[in-house]
């Protein structure tokens, strides 16, 4: 990969490599997971990107395939079946390792299945088989003399399923390489020659044995995802206008009868409910949105939107926000760590920051919340009802009372109580509907 990061922790559809084999184990049915790391710095990653709810076993010298097994012997020892899959062939189904797991757990089974698909071979090790696919040896591409690489074969996709009596004592007799390394792809011969042939199980779709060794097949890999991911939701009651220029992360979850509309990236642990319209030109990203939402060419970070939330073009909701039912956004308005509360609606080239705000509150065009002092983060209230004129300056830590208002242009650095009214810059406070003075403190009248 030419890359400081291991190549299972590379991200692909928005999960690491590793992790979308150990979700494919999970709802295979699999309820205990060995990741088997190395004892480098570069484990920790490896650790960081396969997540929590697996465990975890070192192979404390890189002696090959069967010597990694071996060393998660001690960890899964109280298995009776063991599942082998590689952490860098990531688009494998879990319905594939249903029948790989069942190849072996029958009754009428063998000991060993071998996980295979009908592929060019290019530097694959292949499957020599018997008419019954039954599987006699693993041949590696770089020893076998005359094969056309491009043709297509059986190829060995290196995740196996096994009886554990049988695999444990058959792996220690495991003939070592040149090298000292010793492989899995011995075992094939070894249970043919014990007349117990492994089954050669195919993949429902020939992707799912693809390994990932470069830049190029990760992107193959993530077109691959992409599209079945893409699939997915459409077969779920989701429209995706244009599906060619559409994102879609593994884990998103999407609600029936939401239009998903071009040039829209959905990211991370999103949900989005029934009957919403989104994008076009949209990133949302770690967020929660209700039902009946709509949101048009902006961009929501790690926030929550309830039911019937409306806002773009061009806003921008960051971290920690909180809108709530009904509530409209319009051009260009940010909102950043703040709730909002129902029915409330802010205008255009707004910013509301660090703030509490009431339900049915009249955000004017232009307002802000100026909530740093150079040094530390204030906050703002804004009570329920509350009219905030155009342009208003709300300078924090300040408090805008129940039904109050502020006229247009003001700058607020002083609470203004419940139903009163702030006017000037800086604002003065009066009640609503008193009359300005002619005479007012500075005038040297």
């Amino acid at each position: 990969m030419k890359s400081d990061l291991p190549k299972v922790a590379h991200a692909l559809a928005g999960r690491p490599i590793v992790r979308h084999v150990i979700e494919a184990a999970r709802a295979a049915g699999v309820d205990d997971i060995v990741v088997v790391v190395g004892p480098d710095a570069a484990a920790d990653d490896v650790r960081t990107a396969a997540g929590e709810g697996v465990r975890f076993a070192v192979q404390h010298e890189r002696l090959g395939t069967g010597n990694a097994v071996e060393c998660a012997r001690e960890t899964v020892a109280s298995s009776e079946y063991v599942l082998i899959l590689n952490g860098d062939v990531p688009l494998v189904l879990p319905d594939t390792l249903r029948r790989l797991r069942d190849a072996v757990e029958n009754e009428t089974s063998g000991e060993l299945a071998i996980l295979t698909a009908e592929v060019p071979v290019e530097s694959y090790g292949y499957l020599e088989t018997t008419g019954h696919q039954h599987v006699m040896r693993i041949v590696e591409t770089k020893h076998a003399e005359g094969i056309d690489r491009t043709e297509p074969r059986l190829i060995n996709a290196g995740q196996y399923a096994a009886r554990a009596a049988w695999l444990w004592p058959h792996l220690e007799r495991i003939t070592p390489a040149p090298n000292g390394e010793r492989y899995l792809t011995e075992l094939a011969a070894m249970a043919y020659d014990e007349g117990t042939p492994a089954a050669a199980v195919i993949a429902a779709e020939a992707a799912e044995v693809r390994g990932i060794n470069d830049r190029m097949q990760l992107a193959e890999a993530e077109a691959s995802m992409r599209n079945r991911i893409l699939q997915q939701h459409m077969l779920a009651g989701v429209t995706i206008a244009d599906p060619a220029t559409t994102y879609i992360a593994a884990g998103v979850v999407i609600g029936q009868d939401t239009t998903i509309e071009p040039q829209t990236h959905l990211r991370g642990a999103t949900t989005i409910g029934p009957n919403c319209r989104i994008g076009p030109g949209t990133d949302i990203r770690d967020a929660t949105l209700g039902e009946r939402c709509t949101v048009r060419y902006s961009m929501i970070e790690e926030s929550v939107l309830e039911d019937g939330v409306e806002m773009g073009p061009y806003c921008h909701v960051r971290p920690k926000s909180h809108l709530g039912e009904g509530v409209h956004l319009g051009n260009y308005a940010e909102v950043k760590a703040s709730r909002l509360g129902a029915g409330t609606r802010m205008g255009h080239f707004s910013y509301i920051g660090d703030a509490e705000v009431g339900e049915g509150v009249n955000i004017g065009a232009g307002t802000i919340t100026a909530n740093y002092d150079g040094a530390n983060k204030h906050k703002t209230v804004i009570g329920d009802g509350a009219f905030i004129g155009s342009d208003t300056m709300l300078v924090a830590p300040v408090t805008i009372g129940r039904g109050a208002r502020t006229s247009a242009g003001s700058v607020v650095n002083k609470d203004v109580a419940d139903g009163m009214m702030a006017i000037g810059a800086p604002a003065r406070i009066r009640s609503i509907g008193e009359p300005e003075s002619k005479e007012e403190p500075g005038s040297g009248r």
